[in-house]
């Protein structure tokens, strides 16, 4: 008892470091977002701060500094290190028809509906680098209802929304996106989509014609159109409940009645200020239909 109690003793000014050292990062953190925000007008306050903590380290080891402070005086300094670091700070995942049952579910669940609309808007909340809206232009092309879409693909990210913009992808990528478009029930060869050049695949430009890529924020930005269908997949799981909270607000003003809203696999609608204003298409694929 008594070599328990005198371990305890000693190492108790190690643990009283620890949580100093804790409790100055965590000043730190929400200077650093503090400015970011005030400065530049990026709100990144709300997100989940354990993947944000992981990833602002990355950073601090990437740019070769040692604090949190550190990076904060060189972020306000250096636009170019803002750059790297805002890319570090989203989360880029993304693939051509990601979670290929998905879209199966969409051309058997969302199509039919979208088919009795003369004209279809769709906004592709956070887009990134827009493997995914090329997904969604394919797959409404494929259903005759290109020609009378308008897809609003959107990112925080201007870095990430350029790329999205060019769709040139690499092309090492491609066997494994055509698995994934046969999966979701395409009806072509995925290779009349791209052209082959040298190292990348460049999407044709038909594809585009109807995609609208621009910036917008959904930790501070408003409702800037009424949408038959909003796609938001696996961007709610890096945001706090607060946050989360404003985002389905947003996202439920900014979808006509009878729209559909599409999440990722872990989001729900579950405990959501709207849940009993939607109805489940396909509660595995995570689409619903605003009835209220």
């Amino acid at each position: 008892m008594e070599t328990t109690q005198c371990k305890s003793v000693m190492l108790q000014p190690y643990y009283d470091h620890v949580h100093k050292q804790n409790e100055l990062e965590a000043i730190e953190i929400q200077l650093l977002l503090e400015g970011l925000f005030r400065y530049y007008g990026f709100d990144f306050r709300d997100y989940a701060l354990a993947s944000l903590k992981r990833r602002i380290w990355n950073t601090i080891r990437a740019e070769k500094l040692s604090s949190v402070s550190g990076l904060q005086e060189k972020v306000l300094h250096d636009p170019a290190c803002l750059e790297r670091f805002l890319l570090g700070l989203s989360v880029n995942v993304t693939a051509m028809f990601r979670d290929p049952s998905f879209y199966l579910a969409f051309r058997s669940k969302v199509v039919p509906l979208l088919r009795t609309y003369p004209f279809i808007r769709i906004w592709h909340a956070g887009c990134s680098t827009g493997e995914e809206v090329y997904s969604m232009a394919i797959l409404m092309e494929e259903e005759g209802l290109y020609h009378r879409c308008r897809i609003y693909a959107t990112d925080m990210n201007e870095l990430v929304l350029r790329k999205a913009k060019a769709g040139i992808f690499s092309l090492e990528l491609m066997q494994g996106y055509t698995q994934h478009y046969l999966r979701a029930g395409g009806k072509k060869s995925f290779s009349e989509y791209y052209t082959a050049a040298y190292e990348n695949a460049i999407f044709r430009s038909s594809l585009k014609e109807n995609i609208i890529f621009s910036q917008h924020n959904l930790a501070t930005d408003g409702s800037f159109n009424e949408f038959n269908v909003i796609l938001c997949r696996n961007v709610l799981i890096y945001f706090n409940q607060t946050l989360q909270e404003r985002v389905h607000k947003l996202l439920y003003e900014s979808l006509s009645r009878f729209g559909v809203l599409g999440l990722g696999r872990q989001e729900s609608l579950k405990f959501t200020p709207h849940e009993q204003h939607y109805e489940a298409l396909d509660k595995r694929e995570k689409l619903y239909r605003r009835v209220g």
